[in-house]
């Protein structure tokens, strides 16, 4: 997939909405060689997906290995709208709690209390942290209005040739 069409999927206002929630799933290959899928928080600065976690984190080792990553949004009703993203990660060690880990948990129901508790919570127990930056490479976004999963579309479109003979 074009860098251009995956930015065109990647700007349409409803991968927008999806980018600005806090919670994706991240697929990656773990070093026994079995894959995983981890929910974490994110944010989307415009062209990145990053991530934040621990500097012992053993998932780093296996995206130091191998970079290529993919991830999951999706919404929790009835038809689901969902977006998937594959992309390489770049890990960004960092001193101190990066702006993007407080801007991505910034959403959950706190009160301006729990707020500065949970902070200087997470301040006191990371020195550092590593942001996990993902460039996407390749972009789908399922509404099951205008655009489905493909084996669907092929579905579609085989249906329809049968129906037009």
């Amino acid at each position: 997939m074009s860098n251009h069409r995956t930015t065109e999927i990647l700007d349409r206002p409803l991968s927008q909405e999806l980018l600005a929630r806090d919670l994706c799933r991240l697929a990656y290959v773990a070093e026994d060689g079995t894959p995983r899928a981890i929910p974490i928080a994110f944010a989307w600065n415009g062209t990145e997906v990053v991530m934040c976690t621990s500097k012992n984190a053993p998932k780093l080792a296996s995206l130091r290995r191998n970079p290529a990553v993919a991830i999951t949004i999706d919404t929790e009703v009835h038809p689901p709208k969902i977006l998937l993203v594959r992309g390489t990660v770049e890990l960004d060690e960092v001193d101190g709690i990066p702006e993007e880990y407080l801007e991505m948990n910034g959403s959950y129901e706190m009160t301006a209390e729990q707020r500065v508790e949970w902070e200087a919570e997470v301040r006191s127990l990371y020195d550092g942290m590593v942001r996990i930056v993902m460039t996407p490479t390749w972009a789908k976004l399922i509404d099951f209005e205008t655009t489905l999963p493909s084996a669907v579309e092929e579905l579609v479109r085989q249906r329809a040739e049968r129906d037009a003979s």
